[in-house]
């Protein structure tokens, strides 16, 4: 299953590398990153494979969501067909 990851907030050392290390400690595997830097707002949405997550699903959404609470970031996942069908016209 895939799943979309998208991290928004104040532009500091190290967020893809925590953010990529946390998923890869969980078995998610990355397989496609954007990210950009407007001024000092940090913005990524990756594309990640959710099929060798060693937990539940919901368990690693709460996990982003209270790492990214501790680092002043909105860190949020959503499997892809929910986020397309979100975003459809």
């Amino acid at each position: 299953m895939k799943a979309i990851v998208t991290v928004i907030g104040k532009d500091t050392v190290g967020i893809i590398a925590e953010v990529c290390s946390l998923l890869a400690a969980r078995g998610v595997n990355v397989l496609d990153i954007s990210q950009t830097v407007l001024q000092e707002y940090f913005t990524m949405i990756m594309l990640v494979d959710v099929s060798g997550c060693t937990c539940p699903f919901v368990d690693l959404a709460e996990e982003l969501k209270q790492h990214g609470t501790g680092r002043g970031l909105s860190i949020r996942i959503q499997r892809e067909d929910i986020f397309n069908a979100m975003h459809r016209i």
